[in-house]
């Protein structure tokens, strides 16, 4: 099965659970949302973070020390995107005014940009919004070539052609929604009609086609940015159909993520490196079994090995966001709860040389004490992360509630790791939001 072929598939299925629940739409749309707006323009150079894109968006909280036009980009794609969401519902074609439009929401306001001359010497022009380019574009590629758009002069025709090819494929009948969204995309990028903001313009055009007809929104993930380009270069040789697939391969994501949120399940996502040990893990246990191990200093170590020390560096990670809240901040990893005097740039060697056969128990503690902020009376607060070692089995589980229990030789995976260190980070941030709500109603 290609992956258009899975993409008609998924597509089918979801609509066997539509209309969806108004709560889960709404929350299956608002992860679209955020990582539309973070990796489209982190593709382009965006330098504020997933954590520093979602606070933007949904808080309005700006990032310190990031340049004021990245907020504006991802604040005005943001913009570009929530229009493309209300009116994705009518009967609406795309024209050149439409396309002239979504740009300015997507650019705000014009501003300069480092550019190269036709002879390929570099120079300075400035971006207009909403209106075609007046003077050339090109790229300089990898090897040092220059790769070549639309000339100015050419650029309006061929958008005119864009549209009328675009119309024309509309009237077809069995129309397929993919192949159209996956070349215009290629087809407005070849002509690269405005100054900047083309990717991103071409990927909101694309996707607006698409949830036309019913499909979720395509994320092309900042990590996955090579293969990307890639595809496209194979289309600039002529071989369009590797970037139909690769379109077809990341909608196929969008496609599932819909279908468990319909289902009213979890929608987060493991990056690509976490599902293929998952997967890795789902594989040895259909041909073995682990072995089984008694409590003693051996079974305790490859958990530590394998699973704690992974947990202790991402939680201390996430931990140490909160750390400029307070005045001060301890933290220990406790062996038998004796309480250690380690760093955390060491706490996982200094830690494991005090592991043996009659460990009972680890915690991994952040101590933050005195609240720091002006307004708020003074408060100290813990998060903790605990595993007990029985005889046959050993339990790991947090101040959150999160409880997870296995036999020995059975690690941690990663979902389970990344559950509780969220689970236990969000209730501290959940701690401090009600502090700030009994500040307000004070």
């Amino acid at each position: 099965m290609t992956n258009v072929e899975k993409s008609i598939k998924l597509k089918s299925e979801l609509d066997s659970l539509r209309p969806l629940k108004k709560e889960d739409e709404l929350r299956i749309m608002q992860k679209f949302r955020i990582d539309w707006n973070y990796h489209s323009n982190n593709l382009e150079g965006n330098t504020l973070t997933y954590g520093e894109t979602k606070a933007l968006i949904l808080f309005g909280v700006t990032a310190q020390g990031k340049p004021l036009k990245d907020h504006f980009e991802i604040t005005g794609h943001d913009e570009a995107i929530k229009w493309v969401m209300e009116i994705v519902s009518q009967k609406r074609y795309l024209t050149e005014n439409f396309i002239r439009e979504l740009h300015k929401l997507i650019l705000k306001e014009p501003y300069e940009v480092d550019a190269i001359t036709p002879e390929g010497q570099p120079t300075k022009k400035r971006v207009n919004v909403g209106t075609y380019k007046t003077t050339p574009n090109h790229v300089r590629t990898k090897t040092g070539e220059i790769f070549r758009f639309a000339t100015p002069e050419e650029t309006p025709a061929m958008m005119n052609d864009l549209i009328n090819w675009y119309r024309n494929k509309m009237e077809e009948k069995d129309i397929n929604p993919i192949f159209l969204a996956t070349e215009f995309h290629y087809r407005y990028i070849r002509i690269h009609p405005f100054d900047d903001g083309n990717g991103r313009t071409a990927r909101i055009l694309m996707n607006f086609i698409l949830m036309q007809f019913g499909y979720p929104p395509v994320i092309i993930k900042t990590n996955d940015k090579e293969n990307y380009f890639t595809v496209l270069r194979q289309a600039d040789a002529g071989l369009i159909e590797p970037f139909v697939e690769y379109i077809s391969k990341n909608l196929n994501n969008s496609l599932e993520i819909m279908i468990k949120g319909a289902k009213g399940e979890r929608i987060e996502e493991p990056d690509d490196l976490d599902k293929e040990i998952a997967l890795l893990e789902q594989r040895l246990k259909t041909v073995a079994q682990p072995k089984e191990n008694s409590r003693n200093k051996e079974a305790i170590l490859s958990l530590f090995d394998d699973s704690i020390s992974e947990l202790i560096s991402k939680f201390i990670d996430k931990g140490e966001r909160f750390e400029k809240f307070y005045v001060k901040n301890t933290f220990h990893v406790l062996v038998n709860n004796n309480a250690s005097h380690n760093s955390k740039n060491d706490a996982i060697l200094s830690s494991r040389k005090n592991i043996s056969d009659s460990t009972n128990s680890i915690n991994i503690l952040f101590h933050y004490l005195a609240f720091n902020q002006l307004g708020f009376q003074a408060f100290n607060y813990k998060s903790n992360i605990s595993f007990f070692f029985e005889y046959s089995k050993y339990r790991v589980m947090n101040t959150a509630g999160v409880s997870i229990e296995k036999p020995y030789g059975a690690q941690l995976d990663e979902s389970e790791i990344i559950k509780l260190i969220n689970t236990e980070i969000k209730k501290h941030q959940s701690f401090i939001e009600k502090k700030i709500e009994q500040l307000k109603n004070k």
